[in-house]
C-alpha cells in the first residue's frame, strides 16, 4: 500500500474528527476488549485487501532457524566420495572462481574431510540422515529435504538477513513482518509475529542475535517481531509496578489513548496508530502470556516427547513447545533462533551438543503438531543461513580441533506440513557437496514458495518506499512447485 494514500486517508479522517464532538478512538479501543477487560482469543486484525489472493495451504509458519550454519555434509548430504578423499587435496575445478570467507581465502590445496558420523537411509523415502540426528531420522517420511539450497553471502549476519529479508543489508522487512502486514493477525491477545532465541550452554561458537533479524524495516513498526525472553518476564515491562492495579492501568491507557488519538488526527503518522495498538496489545498480554507460558496443563507424555530442558525457559526445547502453544492461540509466525552451529574447530565436540539440544525437540514439534491436527496448515522449516565447507578448516591430524568454514554454494534445509510434499528428497549437490547442481533452489525461490503456501503471490505483495515498490523477493524468485503436495 502507498503511504501517500494512507496519509490522504488520515487527512480525510482528521477533517471528520475536527467537526465531531468526541473522538472515536476510545470507543474503538474499548471495543477490542471484552466486558471483563481481558483480551479475546479471536478477532485479530485484517491485512492488505486482496490477500490471501488464493486458497492458502498454510495459515502459519514456525521457522526453526539454526544460527551459525549446520554442516550439511555431516547431517543430511551424504557423500561417499568425500569419505574416499578424506585427507586428500580438493580436486581441481570444484571451487574455481568461488569466494569463501577470509578464514579460508583460496580453497586450492585444502584437504577434504569426510563425514564425522555414519549416515543411514531412513524410512520408506530412503532419505540419508546422519546418526547425529536420530529423532529427525525417525520422522524422515514426514519431511521434505531440499538439498540444493544456495545463497550469496559468505558471512553470518548478511546471510541470515538475506534469507529472512531478501537483502544482505539491514533495513528491509523480514518474512514474519511481510506475512503479518499482508495477512493481518488472527488473535487480539498475542502478537502475530513472535521471536524466541536460545544458545547451547557453554558453547564457544554462539552467534549474536541482532534485532533486525525480526525487524519490520520500512513497514510500520507494529509488524516487527515481538521477542520473548528466556529469563524473567517473557516480554519486558509486562509486570505492573508495585501498587498499580489492572483497573488503574486501564484508566491510564484510556487517557494516553485520548492524547495519542488527538496526535494521530493532527499529524496522520502511522507510528502513532502503532503506539495505540501496541499499548493495547501489551495490556492484553498481561493476561494471555502467563496462561501461554504455564505448562502445567501439558501431559507428561508431551513433556517427555520434547526432551530434557523442556520446562527450563530459554532452552530450545522449551521454545519449541511454546511455539506449538502460540500457533494454537493464533500467532501467525514464530521464529525460533538457536545459536552455536558455527563449528570452525569443534565438529567433534560441539556439533554433538548442538544436535543433542535441538534434534529431539525439533522432531517432537512436528509430531505434536501432527497429533493435534495442526501440521496440515502449519509450515515448519529447519535450517541455517548456509552450509559448511566439505574441506577441513584446521589440522587433519588433530581430530579434536576439526572444523569447517562457511559455505554458501550448497546446503540443506527440511520442511514439514503446510502443503509441502512429505517424504521427498529434492535437489542435489555434486559428489563432494560443494555445488548445488540438480534442481537448484535459491534463497529468493524459497521465499517465493513460502509466500505461495500462504496464499500470497510474491510479486504482488509490495510496499512503496523511497520511490519504488519493494517486495520480499526483490526482483527475483520462482515458486518451487515440485515440492508442493
Amino acid at each position: 500500500m502507498n503511504p501517500l494514500h494512507q496519509s490522504r486517508q488520515q487527512m480525510v479522517r482528521r477533517e471528520f474528527f475536527r467537526g465531531a464532538t468526541a473522538g472515536l478512538g476510545l470507543p474503538a479501543l474499548a471495543s477490542l476488549l471484552n466486558p471483563s477487560g481481558m483480551g479475546t482469543v479471536s478477532g485479530g486484525e485484517s491485512g492488505v485487501p486482496g490477500f490471501p489472493g488464493f486458497a492458502p495451504r498454510a495459515k502459519r509458519i514456525i521457522w526453526l532457524f539454526q544460527n551459525g550454519a549446520p554442516t550439511h555434509v555431516d547431517l543430511f548430504d551424504y557423500k561417499p566420495r568425500l569419505r574416499e578423499l578424506h585427507g586428500q587435496p580438493l580436486p581441481s575445478g570444484y571451487a574455481d572462481g568461488k569466494r569463501f570467507s577470509t578464514m579460508t581465502g583460496q580453497a586450492d590445496g585444502k584437504l577434504m574431510l569426510g563425514n564425522v558420523e555414519p549416515f543411514r537411509q531412513r524410512g520408506e523415502s530412503g532419505a540419508w540422515v546422519s546418526d547425529f540426528l536420530p529423532h529427525t531420522a525417525a520422522i524422515a517420511d514426514r519431511l521434505c529435504f531440499v538439498r540444493s539450497m544456495h545463497t550469496e553471502a559468505v558471512n553470518h549476519a548478511p546471510a541470515i538477513q538475506f534469507l529472512l529479508s531478501g537483502s544482505e543489508l539491514p533495513g528491509r522487512p523480514t518474512l514474519g513482518a511481510w506475512m503479518t502486514y499482508g495477512l493481518g493477525s488472527e488473535t487480539e491477545s498475542l502478537p502475530a509475529f513472535v521471536v524466541m532465541t536460545s544458545t547451547t550452554k557453554d558453547t564457544s561458537c554462539g552467534q549474536i542475535f541482532y534485532d533486525f533479524y525480526w525487524g519490520s524495516g520500512f513497514l510500520p513498526s507494529k509488524y516487527q517481531g515481538v521477542k520473548f525472553r528466556g529469563t524473567g518476564d517473557p516480554v519486558l515491562y509486562m509486570s505492573n509496578p508495585e501498587g498499580l492495579s489492572r483497573v488503574m492501568k486501564r484508566g491510564w491507557l484510556d487517557d494516553i489513548a485520548r492524547v495519542n488519538e488527538l496526535n494521530l488526527q493532527r499529524y496522520g503518522d502511522p507510528e502513532i496508530a502503532t503506539r495505540i495498538s501496541q499499548y493495547e496489545m501489551a495490556f492484553r498480554m498481561q493476561a494471555s502470556v502467563p496462561e501461554l507460558t504455564d505448562l502445567s496443563g501439558e501431559t507428561q507424555e508431551t513433556l517427555d516427547m520434547y526432551g530434557p530442558g523442556v520446562q527450563e525457559p530459554g532452552t530450545f526445547a522449551h521454545n519449541c513447545l511454546l511455539a506449538r502453544r502460540l500457533v494454537e492461540r493464533g500467532t501467525r509466525f514464530v521464529q525460533l533462533m538457536h545459536a552455536g552451529w558455527d563449528q570452525h574447530n569443534s565438529l567433534t565436540t560441539e556439533l554433538y551438543n548442538q544436535c543433542r539440544d535441538t534434534d529431539q525437540s525439533s522432531a517432537a514439534l512436528v509430531r505434536d503438531l501432527e497429533q493435534r491436527g495442526l501440521l496440515e496448515d502449519t509450515l515448519v522449516i529447519w535450517g541455517g543461513e548456509f552450509g559448511r565447507t566439505p574441506f577441513i578448516q584446521g589440522d587433519i591430524n588433530n581430530r579434536v580441533r576439526w572444523g569447517r568454514d562457511h559455505h554458501p554454494y550448497a546446503f540443506t534445509i527440511w520442511m514439514a506440513g503446510g502443503g509441502i510434499r512429505p517424504g521427498l528428497n529434492y535437489g542435489a549437490s555434486d559428489d563432494l557437496g560443494i555445488n548445488a547442481v540438480e534442481n537448484r533452489v535459491h534463497v529468493h525461490d524459497l521465499q517465493a514458495t513460502l509466500l505461495h503456501q500462504l496464499g500470497i503471490d510474491h510479486e504482488k505483495l509490495t510496499y512503496r518506499f523511497q520511490g519504488r515498490q519493494f517486495r520480499l523477493t526483490d526482483v527475483h524468485g520462482t515458486v518451487v512447485r515440485d515440492i508442493l503436495s
